[in-house]
């Protein structure tokens, strides 16, 4: 089993009808029946630059990329899925080499489930707290611009 599949028993068990790296939300169409690409295409898809993607491949973040008979990278809808789930483990702040840590226990098989949990959830309490942090600095912005709104309306009340 890959990252990117979820056994029938797993989906029972988790009460989920897909693992988010099979489908994930595209903010980029992809042509129909399409199931190769170029490094460039996949600049376009995803935004990142192809040196950061060759990056990925060199770091252990990405699994090996087929090449073309020219050696060209062709990357497939596999590989954009699990840089759309790469992406979102950076949003989250998780340290590049947990990202690595994890991508190998991915390759390392379906024994590892409890591992990636742990990361998963170690990254999950980190980014709850990032909230918490947001939600009360957001509180002291939305006070602050009260009072000057506040302050601005009494100002424009006493000059007239």
């Amino acid at each position: 089993m890959t990252v990117m599949q979820t056994t029938a028993g797993t989906l029972a068990r988790n009460a989920t009808s897909t693992d988010i790296c099979s489908a994930p939300p595209r903010r980029h169409p992809r042509p129909d029946g399409q199931d190769r690409y170029t490094i460039s295409e996949v600049v376009a898809f995803t935004g990142l630059t192809a040196h950061t993607l060759r990056w990925y491949e060199r770091i252990g973040l990405m699994s090996h990329i087929d090449r073309s008979h020219t050696g060209q990278r062709r990357y497939s809808n596999r590989d954009l899925d699990w840089l759309d789930f790469v992406g979102k483990l950076r949003m989250t702040g998780m340290p590049v080499a947990d990202m690595v840590r994890y991508a190998e226990l991915v390759r390392e098989g379906e024994s590892t489930y409890p591992d990636r949990r742990e990361l998963l959830e170690s990254t999950r309490r980190d980014v709850l707290t990032r909230i918490a942090e947001l939600q009360d600095t957001l509180a002291v912005l939305d006070r602050k611009i009260s009072f000057y709104g506040d302050a601005g309306r009494a100002r424009e009340t006493e000059s007239t």
